[in-house]
């Protein structure tokens, strides 16, 4: 299966990107496919062997939409002078519209040649020539309302479009009538409405539009980040070049106060960067030769020249960029149930008009007050707000959580990170540092401390595991030569083997010296040593125990804050480590977890995961990504730290970029305060339509309370407007997190 992100064009409610969903979703050869009414674009997953992009662009065209493409960027919809031009020339035109069709109902000063009074010809023929150019501006909207119904996919243009154009043809016949002596429908003409209802629309659109672009910022910014142009270094000189010209390997240049070009790693030189965008870390990180640099960081006081490894689609932010526009792109549980309720609602509404319309006729009202009750539940029943409720605030989110270096890969877990009501935390790497250190070596051979500790850092070389950096660290330190290891082997939750000069080297806990029939006779040993928070590392040559080496790690400084804000959120916390028991009670008295799981291994790390979620418990699981992704994967929210730039992980659902366990509480806080958002959001529009509908009918006309279409269409922008408001509410929240 392959997977396409592709800029969709002609999307203005959620009844159209309902619609389209649908649509690709029934398309041979389509697995999956989500669209994105805010963002504007739909993530289709597909089998290539049967559909190519041309093919799926086709069915975006068939659906009634047009494709801009595969995604490149996120582009702002930012209001051009002309579009400001033209909507303060139809604002002024709508001011003069309304004074001519109402000015004479509360005798203001009019002109007698438009007086409907003195002149009623030239009362309508001045109607009708300011509302055609309504029709022109509005006519994007027509077409697509037209098109949608072609396409039996309709939405709020289809909705618009056929109030708008039933009162403008009545008009038109209206005026006919009149002008053939008629003058009983000199009064029921509407040719205002139908130009204010489309001037609403607009305006809702322009304010949305706007609004939609505030949503991207913090997105937009990651884009924003790197340098236009950069310098590298080419046959002994330096050339300026734009970022489009860097090749893999070029060499290039960064002197004090500019900024990574791309993705690298440093070969001379060292410096501190500013990787704050990605990591949230504010303190400048040290850089040297063999560090690897982000494109965007500053450099602030050295000068660096590093190997140019990702460019382009391949760079951190390009994976950011698009793992967070991924994560908009899939829909939250709840923003289904709203997807299935708007895609229904626009044919629920016409089939309502229609009723109420004929419902009219036959109780004997007259022609004209039934068009006009029609056009307005048509008009006032548009489910924008509807639409607008979820995406919104699932947007603002994502965008809070990637400025604060928290990357969520579905949106179903800004949900469902607030409902969690137990955290596991993988100790070494998570709750600690990783970074060991060799306390004690305890040697029971014939070679030296060095030598030892040579070989187990030549095989930990090979190895994945946090604690082998102990050791590699010191072969580094102590300038000591890595052997020539061969046939290693990584046994997870054991160790790691491999021979030196054809003589085979176990390295790992207790449990590997029983997995290869080793006699242990220094238990003892590592209970002694283990009680004062170490832990434990045996070296065995050729079946027989020389060494046991204990190494120290450091928990966190945030952990104990971390435990202290779950608690306080009644949220269980668990311990799980390969380390044994005394080793890990000491870190977990350090930072106040009470549960605490030593000695598993990675798959009984999952069992745990299993079993706890069998007793319908809600289970974040945080780790270090390696060891513990079958954990990871089996959470209800897995949660992966310490990755640095490796940001492509399938274990897990979030990415801690910053490796601050702090941002687990704020994606917590976030994921409470969005689900609260977007209930608000969904019971405003609920609530709007359910009241506005039967209003719009005509139920209270005998106690006086009535609307026409031109309220009906403003109506319908205050309850968006009602919407954006809220959900940009979720800005405000980066005050509240820690």
């Amino acid at each position: 299966m392959k997977k396409i992100i592709l800029s969709i064009d002609g999307m203005t409610c959620s009844a159209c990107s309902n619609g389209l969903e649908k649509y690709l979703n029934k398309q041979k050869g389509i697995e999956n496919a989500s669209v994105n009414l805010v963002m504007a674009n739909a993530t289709v997953e597909y089998d290539e062997k049967i559909l190519n992009i041309d093919k799926i662009e086709n069915f975006v065209k068939e659906a009634g939409f047009k494709s801009l493409g595969e995604f490149k960027e996120i582009k702002f919809e930012s209001k051009t002078k002309k579009q400001k031009i033209e909507f303060i020339i139809f604002s002024i035109l709508a001011v003069i519209l309304m004074y001519i069709s109402m000015g004479h109902m509360i005798n203001l000063p009019t002109l007698k040649i438009i007086h409907p009074h003195t002149n009623i010809i030239g009362y309508m023929i001045c109607l009708l020539i300011l509302t055609i150019p309504f029709i022109v501006y509005g006519f994007d909207i027509l077409k697509n309302g037209y098109k949608n119904l072609i396409h039996k996919t309709p939405n709020m243009d289809t909705l618009v479009s056929i109030g708008v154009i039933s009162s403008f043809l009545y008009s038109l016949y209206g005026m006919y009538m009149t002008i053939k002596g008629n003058l009983e429908y000199s009064m029921n003409l509407y040719f205002e409405s139908t130009a204010i209802v489309i001037y609403f629309v607009k305006l809702g659109r322009y304010i949305d539009g706007i609004s939609k672009d505030k949503t991207k910022e913090a997105i937009g910014k990651l884009v924003k980040i790197t340098p236009d142009r950069a310098t590298i270094k080419l046959n002994g000189q330096e050339k300026e070049v734009t970022l489009d010209e860097i090749k893999k390997g070029d060499i290039v240049i960064s002197k004090p106060g500019e900024k990574i070009a791309v993705d690298g790693i440093i070969i001379s030189g060292n410096a501190h960067l500013d990787e704050s965008f990605i990591t949230g870390e504010s303190k400048p990180v040290s850089k040297k030769t063999g560090n690897t640099v982000i494109a965007g960081s500053m450099n602030y006081d050295g000068y660096l020249e590093y190997k140019a490894e990702k460019i382009g689609k391949e760079s951190t932010i390009s994976e950011i960029v698009k793992l967070v526009v991924e994560a908009t792109n899939t829909k939250a549980p709840i923003a289904k149930v709203a997807d299935i309720v708007s895609g229904y609602f626009v044919q629920i509404v016409i089939i309502i008009a229609i009723i109420t319309f004929f419902a009219y006729l036959i109780i004997g009202k007259n022609f004209a007050d039934a068009i006009s009750t029609f056009v307005t539940v048509l008009v006032i029943a548009c489910p924008c707000s509807l639409g607008l409720a979820t995406p919104l605030a699932i947007i603002v989110s994502e965008g809070l959580c990637a400025s604060n270096g928290i990357l969520v890969k579905k949106s179903e877990i800004l949900e469902n990170a607030g409902k969690v009501d137990t955290v596991i935390f993988d100790k070494t790497g998570t709750l600690t540092y990783g970074k060991l250190k060799i306390s004690q070596i305890i040697n029971y051979s014939e070679m030296s401390d060095n030598e030892i500790l040579q070989l187990v850092g030549s095989i930990e070389s090979k190895g994945t595991h946090p604690i082998g950096k102990a050791f590699t660290d010191y072969l580094e330190e102590n300038k000591l030569q890595v052997l020539e290891v061969e046939n290693t082997e990584n046994i997870a939750g054991y160790g790691i083997i491999g021979k030196i000069n054809k003589q085979q080297i176990i390295i790992g806990n207790a449990k590997i010296l029983k997995k290869y029939n080793i006699q242990n006779k220094y238990e003892e040993k590592e209970k002694e040593l283990a009680e004062k928070g170490n832990s434990i590392i045996y070296v065995a040559k050729e079946n027989k125990i020389i060494a046991i080496i204990s190494v120290n790690d450091v928990v966190r400084k945030n952990a104990k804050q971390v435990i202290e804000q779950l608690d306080k959120m009644k949220i269980q916390t668990i311990m799980l480590t390969g380390d044994n028991k005394q080793t890990a009670e000491k870190i977990a008295k350090e930072i106040g977890i009470k549960t605490i799981i030593p000695n598993v291994l990675p798959i009984q790390k999952a069992n745990t995961v299993k079993e706890l979620k069998e007793k319908n418990k809600l289970v974040m699981m945080c780790g270090d990504g390696i060891n513990d992704s079958p954990a990871l994967a089996n959470a209800t929210v897995g949660v992966s730290i310490n990755t640095g730039t490796d940001i492509a992980m399938d274990a897990s659902n979030v990415i801690l970029t910053s490796n601050n366990l702090i941002s687990l509480v704020n994606l917590i806080v976030i994921s409470k305060k969005t689900v609260k958002n977007i209930k608000q959001n969904l019971f405003w529009a609920f609530f709007y339509n359910s009241l506005m509908i039967p209003i719009g009918i005509g139920i209270l006309k005998p106690i006086g309370i009535s609307i026409n279409p031109m309220i009906a269409s403003f109506a319908m922008v205050c309850s968006s407007i009602t919407v954006i408001l809220n959900a940009l509410r979720l800005t405000k929240m980066k005050k509240m997190l820690l």
